[in-house]
This record gives structure tokens, sequence and C-alpha cells, in this order.
């Protein structure tokens, strides 16, 4: 008897976690039709041009070549790294957001060392 009592409420349950999941998948189809997916497109819209709208700075290999080139001809060491940005794992492209003069020490320090800032 107790086991029957057992089996018909976890059917119970489990037809009820069904229902409710089905509730839930019908609701979520509702609220992003219509309205709600125009309202997402102009906001990727926004977004997209705020994105664009900014400055893309991409560093000129040839001018960073030459300024390695001028600095080994001149014979000069680079100093260790003094600035505030430098934090252990960073590339020297991770500096290039924050000054580009210690973008260009960084890649010169780079190739005369072999290695990064410690």
């Amino acid at each position: 008897m107790e086991d029957k009592l057992m089996n018909r409420l976890l059917l119970a349950i489990i037809v009820y976690g069904g229902v409710c999941g089905l509730c839930i998948i019908s609701g979520a189809d509702t609220a992003y039709s219509g309205d709600m997916a125009n309202d997402m497109k102009k906001m990727q819209e926004q977004l997209n041009n705020q994105v664009l709208s900014k400055p893309f700075s991409a560093a000129d290999e040839t001018q960073v070549k030459s300024y390695i080139a001028d600095a080994q001809q001149r014979g000069e060491i680079p100093p260790p790294y003094r600035g505030n940005y430098w934090r252990p794992g960073y590339t020297c492209v991770n500096l290039r957001s924050y000054s580009y003069q210690e973008y260009l020490a960084c890649r010169y320090y780079h190739s005369y060392y072999g290695h990064y800032y410690p």
C-alpha cells in the first residue's frame, strides 16, 4: 500500500514539474517576441554605433620596428619598468591602452632582453 502511494506521489510530482516547465517555456516565448525583440535590436544597433564611433589606434608595426632599430643604433639599453600600469602576466599590448610611449619602451625591452618586464 505504501509503495503504491509513494509511486503515485512521485508520478504527481513529475507531472507537476513537466507542466510547470511547459508554462515557463511558453512564457519565455511571449516575453521575447514582438516589441521586446525590436527593442533589443535597437539597443544592439546603439551599442554597435557607440563602439564604432570611438577612435581605433592600432600600432603601426613599421613605426615600432623603426623605433627599436633607432634605439639599437644609438646603443640604448632599455631601463627597467618604472610606470604604474604593468602587472604580472601582461604583454606590451596591455600597456598600449594606457600609454603609447610605455608600449614602445616595452617592445624595445622585449626585443633587447627576450622577455617581458619582471
